[in-house]
């Protein structure tokens, strides 16, 4: 398996040679990208598009292990089960994962974690749980904006110092969304506060943070929740276009200011954009709204299909997969229990039709282009 990573490489720097970019810009990756993921085949298509969770803690499973050599994913997410370690074991659990897929296609895997403090803290001993996101807007309305930016920056630095030495590439955050009367029950604590102008300016300061160290941000959830819980229900926004505007004012900010590399969807319906899908799931959210109105051109990554707000509407993760990269998703979030199923139900999409291999070639580039942009994946010298 090492000696087909070896060619593979062999043949990708063969080719990217032919590529004029300049690997010093943002953006400039996409063609490189675009080789690496048209020389890959079915299996490692509909894998790199996925980002699964795994069992074990300290080290893989065999089982996990088998499965990520027939499935290398394009990422792994950690979660308490998998971090409640020693920073030792830690390590060795991350460097394990990584190799088991890297050996497989030699494209390593982003490394993912929920990170946002507070409230939503994965690690265990040893790894400092940041302060949660609101309370910065309580520093912001003692002592001023300033202070509380700079107080986030130093916070989201040294933390971000820290995860990445233990292997870790990618964060699930920052969060966002607005609070209001709305959301506040669900999100709580795990917000930046109302004004967008300050979510925005604390947001930018995560992810300035986290790129400093290499580490890749995906700024959550587009467009917003309600009061409702995802995990267990299904709820809707249910407001006019140009307030939907006013909602996702942070998200359009950072998109302008920094061209974050992930942005991940809620599972809301937002009736005004359509009435009949999940904005995970809704070509007229993704492609028409978020892509085409608001100028993202990262990775779209959806929240976990598994949640009740997806499966009470009658839908497998495995079917709301193929449905969402249809819809201009480009990267799944799956549990190990579903990694079988629904890397099969992409693959069949694609035999029957349902999936075009160029929709999924698209979203595998978007994915390699911010790896390449992290130096996750090395250019040749």
């Amino acid at each position: 398996m090492r000696f087909r990573g070896v060619l593979f490489f062999a043949f990708f720097f063969a080719a990217v040679n032919c590529v004029q970019a300049n690997p010093g810009i943002k953006g400039d990756f996409r063609n490189q990208a675009a080789v690496l993921a048209a020389s890959l085949d079915d299996n490692a298509l509909a894998a790199q598009i996925i980002l699964t969770g795994i069992d074990g803690k300290a080290a893989l499973s065999p089982f996990m292990s088998s499965l990520l050599e027939r499935i290398p994913a394009g990422g792994i997410m950690f979660f308490k089960y998998n971090l409640d370690s020693p920073k030792a074991d830690v390590k060795k659990l991350l460097s394990g994962a990584s190799a088991a897929v890297t050996a497989r296609t030699g494209i390593p895997p982003f490394m993912a974690v929920d990170h946002e403090g507070g409230l939503v803290h994965r690690f265990g001993p040893g790894v400092e749980r940041m302060p949660s996101a609101l309370s910065f807007w309580r520093i912001a309305q003692r002592e001023g904006w300033s202070a509380a930016i700079a107080g986030a920056e130093t916070t989201y630095r040294r933390s971000a110092a820290e995860i990445s030495e233990l292997g870790i590439n990618m964060v699930l955050g920052p969060v966002a969304e607005i609070l209001d009367d709305d959301n506040r029950r669900f999100l709580e604590t795990r917000s930046y506060g109302p004004d967008p102008y300050f979510t925005q300016a604390a947001a930018a300061a995560y992810i300035r943070s986290m790129e400093a160290n290499g580490i890749a941000s995906a700024v959550k959830h587009f467009p917003g929740n309600t009061a409702a819980d995802p995990h267990n229900s299904l709820s809707s926004i249910n407001a006019d276009k140009a307030a939907l505007n006013r909602m996702v004012k942070p998200f359009a900010g950072l998109i302008r200011e920094l061209e974050p590399p992930l942005l991940m969807l809620s599972h809301v319906m937002v009736p005004a954009l359509d009435s009949q899908r999940n904005a995970s799931l809704s070509r007229s959210v993704i492609e028409d709204w978020l892509r085409g109105e608001l100028g993202f051109k990262g990775i779209v990554l959806a929240d976990d299909f598994s949640m009740g707000a997806v499966t009470s509407r009658g839908l497998s993760p495995a079917a709301a997969a193929v449905e969402a990269l249809n819809a201009g998703v480009d990267m799944i979030m799956v549990w190990p229990k579903d990694l079988s199923s629904v890397h099969t139900s992409i693959l069949n999409a694609l035999k029957d039709g349902r999936l075009s291999k160029e929709r999924l070639r698209e979203a595998a580039a978007r994915i390699i282009a911010e790896k390449l942009r992290y130096g996750i994946v090395a250019l040749p010298e």
